[in-house]
């Protein structure tokens, strides 16, 4: 039997487990990768509400990181919550600097849907060195226009960039991919699909396709997986928690 490749979720506890950690984990059990998990934050939320968060040291997060690369063979990473561009920074560098070949991919979370502030927005830009060291962002619609007014879109061919449409106005529930500069459209699966809101889908879709990149799938492929993954889980119940299945 085939090993199934090892892939870190850096990202916040969740006790309500819909997202963050706890999703991230369902997602790539289901994905057929073996999941770890490095936790950047405690909060304190239910599916619909973000009362507080405590960051854990960054220290702390470096540490574990280094010592879950040094005893697995990781293929792929995704990060979900960090506090401000030095976190992620360092974030990128130990995992950079323990294995320049790892897969980043980042969910760039700067505020919850209850408008919860998890990312400091003084310090965004000083992501504009760190964009091209990541190998995919995937912004919301909102999060990708704050990016973009702040000048911090790939621009060279390392990072490739999905746009996720689910608050876009004119093409709803219609992904773009950027990769080497070439914009490609993802369509939902489905046309006449009633899809529920869900708390944590940007999580499970960023995990979801960082679990195709571990397992040797291209950028476009593993962004149509991850889509298909998402649009199963958006149906799965009318309730903002969903099912992996």
């Amino acid at each position: 039997m085939q090993e199934r490749p090892y892939v870190i979720s850096i990202a916040g506890f969740d006790p309500s487990g819909g997202a963050g950690l706890l999703s991230d984990s369902k997602t790539f059990e289901q994905s057929k990768v073996m999941g770890l998990g490095v936790c950047t934050a405690l909060t304190l939320q239910t599916a619909s509400k973000c009362l507080n968060l405590e960051w854990r040291p960054i220290d702390e997060v470096t540490k574990a990181i280094q010592l879950l690369i040094k005893n697995y063979t990781i293929s792929a990473v995704k990060i979900g919550i960090v506090k401000d561009a030095e976190f992620l920074g360092k974030i990128v560098e130990t995992v950079k600097e323990s294995d320049s070949e790892v897969k980043i991919v980042w969910d760039p979370v700067l505020k919850s849907t209850s408008e919860f502030t998890f990312f400091d927005p003084e310090t965004l830009p000083q992501l504009k060195n760190m964009i091209n060291k990541l190998s995919l962002i995937t912004p919301n619609y909102n999060e990708y226009n704050v990016l973009k007014q702040y000048h911090l879109l790939p621009d060279t061919y390392e990072c490739s960039l999905l746009i996720k449409g689910g608050h876009s106005e004119d093409r709803l529930g219609t992904d773009t991919l950027v990769e080497n500069g070439k914009e490609t459209l993802l369509v939902p699966a489905e046309s006449n699909t009633i899809y529920f809101p869900k708390h944590g889908s940007g999580c499970v879709l960023s995990s979801a396709i960082t679990a195709e990149l571990a397992k040797g799938e291209n950028m476009e492929k593993a962004c149509r997986t991850g889509k298909l993954y998402i649009e199963k889980f958006l149906k799965s119940n009318p309730s903002l928690l969903g099912t992996h299945s």
